[in-house]
């Protein structure tokens, strides 16, 4: 208490009306990666004491609902209610509080710390990947994410595995987070609708020649287009990089 009667974002919060300082961590987030838009539906994950909430229906102003173990102070014009973010079940709960999909998922969450890092941090993942597993199923296509998740060994698999499903993704420390934690943010920006995803393998035909002179093949209505490959052609091939509207993948074999 005493280090956070002293702490600038502490103060600020108290004189400007924000639950908690993690506001500044939002809203700064939000100025770089302008991550939550006029009118955008929003989701926070874990939200108590709500401070979040309060950012998100000022930079929104559109449907907020927020979701926590705990429960939160009424915020008028936000939906709030009890229930766990590791559970399916709250997925149909916050689909019916919103009337249809989120066009962005946020999560500060953070595991109760027992001072032993290593597990700490496994803590942090796990529900940071609940998050991101909640969010793929709450979010409409190219919609946004925002998870707080702590640095350590197991870091870089996770932003990996956030990588293999947005289009844009960044990890950032907003100059709100204490100089001395090691909390990071992960950013993924327009969650892809594709097929595939970067890494598969695939059995495909060439069925069409794009503007590049590259062969173009078809993965359920998705274009994936193959470096150096011909019409007609089939190939086993390794997606290497997807976007919203096509993928691009390299020949691992040619089969005729």
């Amino acid at each position: 208490m005493a280090r956070d009667q002293k702490d600038h974002y502490y103060r600020k919060a108290k004189e400007e009306g924000y639950r908690a300082r993690s506001a500044y961590k939002l809203l700064q987030i939000n100025e770089k990666f302008h991550v939550i838009k006029k009118g955008d539906s929003v989701v926070d994950l874990g939200a108590a004491p709500g401070g979040w909430l309060q950012v998100a229906q000022k930079l929104s102003g559109g449907k907020i609902v927020g979701v926590d173990l705990e429960g939160i102070t009424p915020i008028p014009g936000v939906v709030t209610f009890r229930a766990d973010i590791t559970a399916l079940s709250t997925v149909d709960q916050v689909k019916d509080a919103l009337g249809g999909d989120a066009d962005v998922v946020i999560c500060d969450a953070a595991p109760n710390l027992s001072g032993a890092w290593d597990r700490d941090h496994a803590i942090s993942i796990d529900l940071a990947r609940s998050a991101l597993e909640m969010a793929k199923k709450l979010l409409r296509p190219r919609g946004n994410f925002v998870v707080k998740v702590f640095q350590g060994d197991m870091f870089i698999d996770f932003l990996n595995d956030v990588r293999r499903e947005f289009a844009v993704v960044h990890a950032h420390s907003p100059a709100a987070s204490r100089k001395e934690s090691a909390e990071t943010y992960v950013v993924g920006k327009k969650l892809l609708s594709a097929p595939v995803r970067k890494g598969d393998m695939l059995n495909v035909r060439i069925e069409s020649v794009g503007k590049s002179g590259d062969g173009v093949a078809m993965v359920e209505g998705f274009a994936i287009i193959v470096r150096g490959s011909k019409l007609k052609e089939e190939l086993l091939v390794k997606v290497d990089a997807v976007l919203t509207n096509f993928a691009f993948a390299e020949i691992v074999e040619r089969k005729s």
